[in-house]
């Protein structure tokens, strides 16, 4: 599938269906959010989940608004057999860099799951230390639809954390950035410096 093609729903659906012969009964998709942020944690998502008329909206996060982000992420904890999230912070991704972190956020995310999958999808090109059958594809947020309820529960879980985060240091704009380098995040760093939720491995256009 062309990356830059959207796939429908029925796309996405079948797919999971073609994974999910014989023996495999509990398919897991994974996916994670805020690996490029200068802010906030990495946040992994495994979604154990049928393809259903009430989740046909759901596609690859990016893709959706805020608004049906959220909407979805209630329809996703309702029917789904199992949801879990792995969260590492700022500290942790400075002290193992943002990959390591990244795939330990994988692995406590299919570790939580309720129950045990019998395959998992990631996205991505690495696949996390785990003790089941795994398989890492790029792109997978706009091919499997395991893969893209999980990014819709990273992304949501993530942005209401650096919501939370907007409190505690306001100023940064993190409700609308999300952590992420824009102009408006880069200049309250450079005016005001970095936070305890920001990753000081990461460099930033205005470190001197």
């Amino acid at each position: 599938m062309n990356r830059s093609a959207r796939a429908s729903f029925e796309d996405l659906a079948v797919f999971d269906e073609r994974k999910k012969k014989p023996p495999v009964r509990f398919l897991a998709g994974v996916d994670e959010a805020g690996r490029g942020a200068l802010a906030g944690p990495v946040v992994a998502a495994a979604v154990i989940c049928d393809p259903c008329s009430e989740l046909s909206l759901v596609r690859d996060s990016k893709l959706l608004s805020e608004k049906i982000r959220e909407e979805l992420f209630g329809v996703i904890m309702s029917k789904s057999i199992g949801v879990s999230v792995g969260i590492i912070g700022p500290a942790v991704i400075d002290r193992i860099n943002i990959l390591q972190a990244t795939l330990k956020a994988m692995r406590k995310a299919v570790e939580g799951l309720p129950v045990t999958p019998c395959h998992v999808i990631i996205d991505g090109c690495q696949i996390p230390r785990i003790n089941c059958s795994a398989e890492a594809i790029t792109g997978a947020d706009n091919k499997s639809f395991s893969v893209a309820a999980a990014s819709i529960v990273a992304k949501v879980t993530r942005d209401r954390i650096l919501r939370e985060n907007e409190f505690e240091f306001p100023g940064y704009g993190f409700t609308r950035n999300k952590g992420y380098g824009t102009q408006e995040h880069l200049g309250a760093i450079a005016e005001r410096g970095r936070t305890a939720i920001h990753r000081r491995s990461f460099r930033i256009k205005t470190d001197l």
